[in-house]
């Protein structure tokens, strides 16, 4: 699944190419995505200038010149700038023709993204936590939302209402780094170690936006470019192969029914 580093990548990607430029048309081939496409939305788009692109936690929100557009990737969504001439590959759903001869494709096999228009705000961005980074987002916060949680802190930081888009890679490797284990509880780690993860977090993240985002199956920027974070990755997807801080083997648990990947030995 695309997350925050992927969907930040493809932001910066097709931003240069449509902002302060007309939509030409909205094409729909398939608009049964996992909220059904704005009814109406080529005719309500058709003709409007792009004021901007930003994201919110995993969301683009394309702003026009009335209403804004909300892009969602889902699980295997890609959004990338191709060729008007070029072939419509299957799963490519919509098409976003700018006056300016750039062409926007969202591909999607599974469709579980999203293409919204709304005037008056979206409720999926109702009740999300701070962005990672931005000043917002703190040891300290975290520290206070979890006294007395039970939960693993893992699936606590992964919780878009404690901070956004922090997904199960980045989530794994946050943790490696800061030495504490994805299933210990939530309530009981320190200021001081929340502290260090918030850190980290913002490190990792940052990183991965550096290096294009992180491909494990199909997700490519919008320039169709494959992200390389992958080649740094600690822990996550390594289960059973040696540390690389003890060389000891890492382990592989189910947390919150999703891979959990940690060393034994270095996170406590």
């Amino acid at each position: 699944m695309p997350e925050l580093p992927e969907v930040e990548t493809t932001l910066r990607g097709v931003a240069p190419h449509i902002v302060d430029q007309v939509i030409d048309r909205l094409r729909i081939y398939n608009g049964s995505l996992r909220w059904p496409v704005t009814q109406g939305i080529s005719e309500l788009t058709q003709g409007q200038l792009v004021v901007a692109i930003t994201r919110r936690a995993k969301y683009l929100l394309v702003e026009l010149e009335r209403g804004t557009m909300m892009i969602h990737l889902g699980m295997s969504g890609s959004l990338r700038l191709v060729d008007r001439a070029a072939p419509r590959r299957k799963h490519d759903h919509i098409e976003m023709l700018m006056a300016n001869g750039a062409c926007l494709r969202y591909h999607d096999p599974r469709r579980f993204g999203a293409w919204l228009w709304s005037d008056s705000g979206f409720p999926q961005l109702d009740h999300l936590g701070p962005e990672p980074l931005t000043n917002e987002f703190t040891g300290k916060r975290l520290f206070e939302l979890s006294r007395k949680r039970k939960m693993a802190i893992k699936p606590f930081i992964m919780d878009n209402r404690t901070v956004v888009g922090v997904g199960n890679i980045y989530a794994s490797e946050a943790l490696f780094r800061t030495g504490i284990r994805p299933d210990r509880a939530a309530g009981r780690v320190s200021l001081k170690r929340y502290e260090e993860l918030a850190v980290h977090i913002k490190e990792v993240l940052a990183s991965a936006i550096t290096q294009g985002g992180t491909t494990l199956r199909d997700f490519v920027n919008g320039n169709g470019e494959p992200g390389y974070f992958q080649q740094t990755l600690m822990v996550y997807g390594r289960g059973g192969e040696p540390c690389v801080t003890c060389a000891k083997p890492l382990k592989d648990i189910r947390l919150g029914q999703r891979s959990s990947v940690f060393c034994p030995a270095c996170q406590r």
